[in-house]
Order: structure tokens, then C-alpha cells, then sequence
């Protein structure tokens, strides 16, 4: 069975997933532009049954393009977006790829709301490109 691991910026939580995930994609919306204070995030969704974590995370719900809650958590301590959780996709979580020990492991196979990229941003290698969300 898989094993991963991972956590914030100053180690007050930590993770554990077990499994591979359901997909492993880049995401170019404002929202994750804005929470990572980057171009883009690396998103793995994984199935909820498959992840552990130990430490506190504070919440901050936030609207995703369809209206619907998407449920944020970030490090009391640091700050560092560790997950979401999706409300039109209950039982999965969606985990922020940098948060991991070795984010390398993971290749994406998309790119979502690639319409909102820099235009100095060539497409990734390797990636199926989508002009918004899946």
C-alpha cells in the first residue's frame, strides 16, 4: 500500500495518506493564485477514508465557481493552505501538493482554469490543458 506523508511550514500539523490519488492536477484559478501567492497550486484529491493528520487547522469556507462551499484549511501557527474540502465532491479532500514531503512524486496530468495562467506561462509538459474547471 502507498504512504505519504507531509505537513505545514512549521511542522504543527502533519499528514499521513495512504493510497494514490484520484487525480493530481495544476490549478491556475484566482483562488489558488491568491492562496499561494503563486501562479498556480498542485492539487491531489484524494479519497477522505486515505488521509490522517494530526495538528490544527482553522477553517475558512470560501465559494467556488459553482456557489457551492469549498472549505479551506490552513495552520493556526503558519498559515500554510494545507487542504480543502469540496462541497460538490463530498468524500474526497483535495490536498495541496506543496504541503508534501516530496511534492516531486507526483506528475501532473492537467492543467484547470489554464485561461486564467500568465500568458508567460508555457503549458506543463505532459499536461491536458482545460480553459476552467473539470
Amino acid at each position: 500500500m502507498s504512504h505519504y506523508t507531509g505537513g505545514c511550514l512549521c511542522g504543527a500539523v502533519r499528514y499521513t495518506i495512504t493510497g494514490e490519488p484520484r487525480s493530481v492536477s495544476l490549478c491556475h484559478c484566482t483562488h489558488c493564485q491568491k492562496l499561494s501567492g503563486s501562479t498556480f497550486t498542485l492539487n491531489l484529491v484524494i479519497r477522505e477514508q486515505d488521509y490522517t493528520q494530526e495538528g490544527t487547522t482553522q477553517l475558512f469556507e470560501d465559494k467556488g465557481d459553482s456557489g457551492n462551499p469549498v472549505l479551506r484549511h490552513f495552520c493556526v501557527t503558519c498559515g500554510a493552505h494545507v487542504l480543502a474540502r469540496i462541497a460538490s465532491a463530498p468524500g474526497k479532500v483535495v490536498l495541496k501538493g506543496g504541503t508534501l514531503d516530496n511534492p516531486g512524486h507526483f506528475v501532473p496530468a492537467a492543467e484547470i482554469y489554464a485561461s486564467r495562467a500568465p500568458a508567460w506561462l508555457p503549458p506543463v509538459a505532459g499536461t491536458q490543458r482545460f480553459p476552467d474547471g473539470i
